[in-house]
């Protein structure tokens, strides 16, 4: 528990709240999911994002109802510890930290890939460097700066909308072969790495002025927000690339406005996705910091990454070693690979979630009963769905965490 040297301060409102999900959300993902997910679900790219906002609407109902209930840091740590024990409380904090310093990696990469590409690596730990530095001096600051870049980046995706949809629409092509369902499914997953920006709202928990009806509030708002901008964004550029042109390039936006006849605003979508994957790096380490906050608090990771700095009142030091973490693996993984390694995990994070919210009572305010069991077998299809090798390095991780946690229980006794 937080004692009062270590705990957070209620600063956000809903609008906060709603802009920290949604920067999350409406973010890199836009810019940096849509091609994988093209090349694999191919034409059917519409139905995968249908899946992916079925599951995240899933996700985000179970996590909004235990976050009322639980209004303290640590998202699904905190309610699989409390629904269903230690050790599943364990294994989602564990697998949110690893899946999320995948994601941050993610971003930065995105940042380094758009803004200098011949020196990606080295933009992209700058770019940790800066974030990590914003979120130090405090929350409200964070809230601010994600509330600029959201508008910037909604700008930029309006303009690439109204210009696919009234510009050229020769040159669509549809991608070659037939797409199943394993396919759809992979897409499906792929395209869930840029739904999962909710979870940010349920780990400022501990930040959050009214809990019980701000969270629940601000993840529908934010949730639904970002699906309709989503559905837009790829329905304009299937019309002017098609399935196949936006498969074969890993800048798919700035291709579309210059094949639908205005190359000039080329450069500004470049500029909007750098914009945008540092708004997601915003947010991502504000949530990743807090996790680690909310197990460094019950010695489930070092305790000295509790502490909470007496000026700017942030979980400093945990912000530190996530921004140190991250820069290490940007500089070791392609985005790519960080993206189904982290798609793999926060699916196992949500799965534990929908769970957990199944144990909910009617006088705790449960979900439908539907709603946590659709969520938890689709968490449970799409994950398994995603490449063999991110199953696979994410199953040996999340093992790896599991052995540690063992040990240490072993240690104790």
């Amino acid at each position: 528990m937080a004692t009062q040297d270590d705990a957070l301060h209620r600063r956000l409102g809903l609008s906060d709240s709603v802009v920290i999900g949604l920067g999350s959300m409406v973010g890199a993902g836009i810019f940096a999911a849509l091609a994988p997910a093209a090349a694999a679900a191919g034409s059917w790219l519409l139905l995968a994002l249908g899946v992916a906002g079925v599951v995240a609407y899933c996700n985000a109902t179970s996590s909004a109802r235990l976050a009322a209930l639980y209004p303290v840091s640590g998202g699904t740590y905190v309610y699989g510890r409390e629904r269903l024990g230690p050790f599943w409380g364990y294994l989602a904090g564990w697998g949110f930290v690893v899946g999320k310093t995948a994601s941050c990696a993610a971003m930065a990469l995105t940042v380094g890939a758009y803004a200098w590409p011949e020196h990606a690596r080295v933009v992209a730990v700058a770019a940790v460097a800066v974030i990590t530095a914003i979120n130090y001096v405090g929350v409200r600051k964070s809230a601010l700066a994600t509330r600029l870049i959201v508008a910037a980046v909604l700008v930029v995706l309006a303009t690439v909308v109204a210009v696919c949809l009234f510009g050229e629409h020769g040159g669509a092509a549809r991608a070659d072969g037939e797409i199943g369902v394993r396919g759809v499914l992979e897409a499906a997953g792929l395209l869930f790495f840029a739904f999962a920006g909710y979870a940010r709202i349920a780990t400022l928990g501990e930040e959050v002025r009214d809990p019980r009806r701000t969270i629940p509030r601000a993840i529908g708002i934010a949730l639904g927000l970002a699906l309709a901008v989503y559905a837009l964004v790829a329905m304009a550029v299937l019309l002017v690339l098609g399935s196949k042109g936006l498969a074969a390039y890993a800048d798919p936006l700035a291709r579309a406005v210059d094949a639908a006849g205005v190359p000039a605003l080329a450069p500004v979508v470049r500029v909007g996705a750098v914009v945008a994957a540092a708004g997601s790096l915003l947010a991502l380490v504000l949530g990743v910091s807090r996790t680690t906050l909310a197990m460094a608090r019950d010695r489930q990771l070092p305790g000295v990454l509790a502490a909470v700095h007496p000026r700017y009142g942030v979980p400093h030091r945990a912000e530190l070693a996530v921004g140190a973490v991250v820069a290490v693996v940007a500089v070791s993984f392609d985005i790519r690979a960080a993206i189904g390694f982290s798609s793999f995990a926060v699916l196992v994070y949500y799965l534990i979630a929908n769970v957990s919210a199944a144990t909910l009572t009617a006088a705790e305010n449960r979900p439908p009963r539907a709603v946590p069991v659709v969520g938890a077998i689709g968490c449970a299809v799409v994950g398994l769905s995603l490449p063999t090798s991110s199953v696979l390095t994410g199953a040996a991780v999340l093992a790896a965490g599991a052995g540690v946690y063992a040990i240490r229980r072993f240690a104790r006794r």
